[in-house]
């Protein structure tokens, strides 16, 4: 292959390169026509002879870090005369902040600004229930997998089974997806590895989805006094970034799929305003407090 087009790089998940677009949208059709990448530390300087012609190049820590130290019409000026020269495109890597100004200028010339963003893989089930997307975690045989083909059943769409593969977005929000060797598929003990949209069809599986919620499975324990209230919120931080945590106990006799839908049932709720928990809580200590001044105002009158 002599050359490839920008967008292809965005398009094509064989390189798993895992790029996210930021500005130069009409940018998509340059080509990069050499498998060299260039650091452009010395361009932001002033000093361009040596810019490679259509070769990708990349910002990291130091030239983000650099572009801060100076005043803002010095530091335009260098990122201007950079995206006048015939670069393919920019490449910021580990997610660093990029400023609004940097990408307006990278609009103007028609340079694609890509994000490498962070990414992680973490072992559990991530499927869609009604429209909340629940990551499912718990240690190896607790019933995980078979919690998510119930879900499938009743209609909810798996996203990843075993292999969870996470990244983190912009804006402050993680999707994952599934591997494409075993995306679809899921291990059932007892039946072996079964394919989910070959059984039930293309409407119960979903290529990504962002998480919203993790679900926890722990043995129950009766040792431990566990949550009955849900007034205290618990979390679960996946790349810096904080969801809702439900921890779920495990025994013979639980419903786990019906406990899982409603979850996901309320999370929907608590983003409508409506916190079920708290506005009990609430009422309760207004019926509590008014009792006690109705009991106070008797006394008194005795």
């Amino acid at each position: 292959m002599d050359s490839i087009k920008i967008e292809q790089l965005l398009k094509d998940r064989d390189f798993d390169l895992r790029l996210e677009l930021l500005a130069g949208e009409n940018g998509l059709d340059r080509r990069v026509v050499s498998s060299r990448i260039q650091k452009p530390g010395l361009a932001l300087s002033g000093f361009t002879e040596h810019i490679h012609k259509d070769r990708l190049q990349v910002f990291g820590n130091t030239e983000i870090s650099y572009l801060a130290t100076l005043r803002h019409d010095e530091a335009l000026k260098r990122v201007r005369d950079l995206f006048r020269l015939p670069i393919a495109c920019l490449v910021v890597t580990k997610n660093l902040p990029v400023e609004d100004w940097v990408k307006r200028e990278a609009n103007d010339a028609r340079v694609l600004q890509e994000a490498l963003t962070a990414s992680t893989s973490v072992h559990g089930v991530l499927i869609d229930v009604i429209g909340v997307g629940v990551l499912i975690l718990g240690k190896s045989g607790i019933g995980k997998s078979e919690l998510a083909l119930d879900l499938v059943t009743r209609g909810h769409r798996l996203v990843a089974d075993d292999i969870v593969d996470l990244k983190k977005k912009q804006g402050g929000s993680v999707y994952g997806s599934g591997s494409e060797i075993i995306k679809h598929h899921m291990e059932i003990r007892g039946i072996g590895i079964i394919n989910i949209k070959d059984l039930f069809g293309v409407s119960a599986v979903r290529e990504r989805k962002k998480v919203e919620m993790v679900v926890e499975l722990v043995e129950w324990d009766d040792k431990v006094e566990y949550d009955r209230l849900g007034v205290e919120e618990q979390k679960y931080t996946i790349l810096d970034i904080e969801v809702p945590l439900l921890v779920i106990p495990v025994r013979p006799g639980r419903n786990l799929t019906t406990i899982v839908e409603v979850a996901a049932r309320n999370h929907l709720l608590k983003l409508q305003g409506h916190h079920s928990a708290k506005e009990f809580q609430e009422k309760l200590s207004r019926e509590i407090a008014q009792a006690t001044l109705t009991r106070g105002i008797g006394d008194e009158v005795e």
